[in-house]
């Protein structure tokens, strides 16, 4: 069992720009070296990761490059090749730049975007409680209505790395 004591990670919390809700009340959570990235597979050991947590493993693909965020699920991706620079809480955010290994969290109503990739960009998804997740883009004119809807998404039991404990518990 994988604890925080284990794991390096950093929580940054976004507030919302009058486009992106962004989500004061959810850290986004940046998991470092979570997974070794090893065999002709090796995005199953995060599918397996989330599906055990509660986070059940939804696609494989890569990160949009454009701003996007989802008001009805929280989201986990753990970057099983390649590397990536992305832009988490819209354009005034902060940039995170992802290994091969590492997972980050987003929570409903957090912006998201690939700004670089290097390497063939390799990410599997998954989203809490098995969750659907809507896609939305930047609207000021849909913006309280989107931050209502946020709000009500139920914080998941299971952090997607530490199971029971972990950032997401503790801090949801």
């Amino acid at each position: 069992m994988t604890t925080t004591s284990d794991l390096d990670y950093a929580v940054a919390t976004f507030e919302g720009d009058g486009l992106i809700p962004n989500n004061p009340d959810c850290g986004a959570v940046h998991y470092r070296g979570v997974v070794e990235i090893t065999g002709s597979d090796p995005a199953l050991a995060f599918e397996d990761l989330f599906d055990t947590n509660g986070w059940p493993s939804a696609w494989r693909n890569g990160i949009f490059s454009h701003h996007h965020f989802h008001t009805s699920a929280h989201e986990v991706l753990g970057i099983y090749s390649g590397r990536a620079t992305v832009l988490l809480g819209g354009e005034n955010g902060q940039l995170f730049e992802l290994n091969a290994g590492d997972v980050v969290i987003v929570p409903a109503g957090v912006g998201h975007k690939k700004v670089h990739c290097d390497g063939n960009l390799g990410v599997v998804a998954g989203y809490a409680n098995g969750d659907a997740a809507d896609m939305c883009k930047p609207d000021s004119r849909l913006y309280e209505s989107r931050c209502a809807v946020v709000k009500a998404v139920r914080a998941p039991s299971h952090d997607p790395v530490c199971g029971k404990d972990g950032p997401v518990t503790a801090h949801w």
